[in-house]
């Protein structure tokens, strides 16, 4: 068999999809476990505007953590966030969106607290993937997306945009 000659192939675009803001709630924090510290965090509501996704985001969802590195100075935080988005257009986007946050211990206690925390201290990106039964929003779930969040006090701003 021959060997296949490497291409390096150009990097993919990206277009700018939406903005969120998600309002959260105070963590529920089960202690750490042999796989890491184990949070949630409830998802009490907020706002999508951008690409035809202006609506809310409806109260219910939550981010499920696993965060490691404490032992090291580190918090580096595997989020799973899971949550409805109601469009004024009438339609409902469920959001998976699975993330890293990464940045030094104090740092994140200092984001859990609502402090302000330098963006350039602070890795943070995601990869929301869309789920709908609405015709109109059926290419969202045809599609691949990547994001960048910040954490807030008492909410996470992201930006979502599609991979071109």
């Amino acid at each position: 068999m021959t060997d296949p000659a490497l291409l390096q192939l150009p990097p993919p675009a990206l277009a700018h999809l939406c903005d969120l803001a998600v309002e959260v709630g105070p963590p529920h924090d089960a202690g750490v476990t042999p796989q890491g510290r184990r949070r949630l965090i409830p998802i009490l509501g907020g706002r999508v505007r951008g690409g035809g996704l202006d609506g809310v985001v409806l109260p219910g969802g939550a981010d499920f953590q696993l965060v490691s590195g404490e032992a090291e100075g580190l918090s580096c935080a595997a989020l799973d966030a899971r949550y409805m988005l109601l469009l004024d257009d009438g339609a409902r986007l469920y959001v998976h969106n699975q993330a890293l946050r990464v940045c030094t211990a104090d740092d994140a206690a200092r984001l859990m607290r609502g402090e302000p925390v330098p963006d350039d201290r602070v890795y943070f990106r995601c990869q929301p993937r869309f789920e709908t039964g609405d015709p109109r929003h059926a290419g969202l779930t045809r599609q691949q997306f990547v994001g960048v969040g910040k954490r807030g006090a008492g909410c996470v701003h992201l930006s979502f945009y599609r991979v071109l």
